[in-house]
């Protein structure tokens, strides 16, 4: 699984022209999953957007974990173009891209591990969906992790 976190103001995503979910201060996490990727990177994952400590402390430093953020939210939404290839052409391949059936369970699995970790709701895009997801990147911080590089 591949997620491209960023700290954000504020984030919402909007499907057929009505706003469907919307966060204040907090994580915009987009979610790819990819063949192969099983519970235990979803967990993974989840455990990585928890902890990392990319907030500003008292002294202005990234060193608070979303977790120790009173009131803080996340908008996740499924993004299965984080798994594009483009080593060859100039056409994306998104043959890695795991599955309907696989795809659906993993972005939940990680959504809900996620909500167990903080406490509190993770909102969500709709998965497969035409989105606009609209943010104001705060920093900007942006973060890519691959499940399948943590070793």
């Amino acid at each position: 699984m591949r997620l491209v976190i960023q700290r954000v103001a504020e984030a919402s995503v909007t499907i057929d022209g009505r706003l469907h979910s919307a966060i204040g201060r907090g994580l915009m996490a987009l979610v790819g999953v990819e063949t192969g990727d099983t519970e235990a990177d979803a967990d993974w994952l989840a455990a990585k957007t928890a902890g990392m400590r990319i907030f500003p402390d008292e002294q202005g430093v990234m060193n608070v974990a979303i977790a120790d953020v009173p009131g803080a939210e996340v908008l996740a939404v499924s993004q299965f173009t984080l798994t594009a290839s483009t080593r060859k052409g100039n056409r994306p391949s998104y043959i890695r891209a795991a599955g309907h059936d696989v795809a659906v369970p993993m972005y939940e699995a990680y959504c809900q591990k996620l909500e167990c970790l903080l406490g509190r709701p993770v909102k969500r895009g709709v998965f497969g969906a035409d989105m606009q997801v609209a943010l104001i990147n705060d920093g900007p911080v942006t973060i890519v992790i691959d499940s399948r590089l943590r070793e």
